[in-house]
């Protein structure tokens, strides 16, 4: 993964943990399991929410990550 790429997607989980809401229109609830999709770009993070924990389950591609 390109660095800027990185640092973009960093920003983003950052902002997601301070205020849930700004990212509201690139998170969804992922069917069938308890994690979330933050949309950034072309690529996708899973995230688990565990009350104030943030755990990444995954990181990648838009169409590989879910699998």
């Amino acid at each position: 993964m390109p660095r800027p790429e990185s640092q973009r997607i960093q920003g983003k989980i950052k902002a997601y943990a301070e205020d849930p809401v700004s990212q509201s229109n690139n998170v969804k609830v992922l069917k069938g399991s308890d994690y979330i999709r933050l949309r950034v770009g072309d690529w996708r993070v899973i995230i688990h929410e565990n009350g104030d924990v943030l755990d990444i389950i995954n990181i990648g591609a838009r169409g590989s990550v879910y699998q």
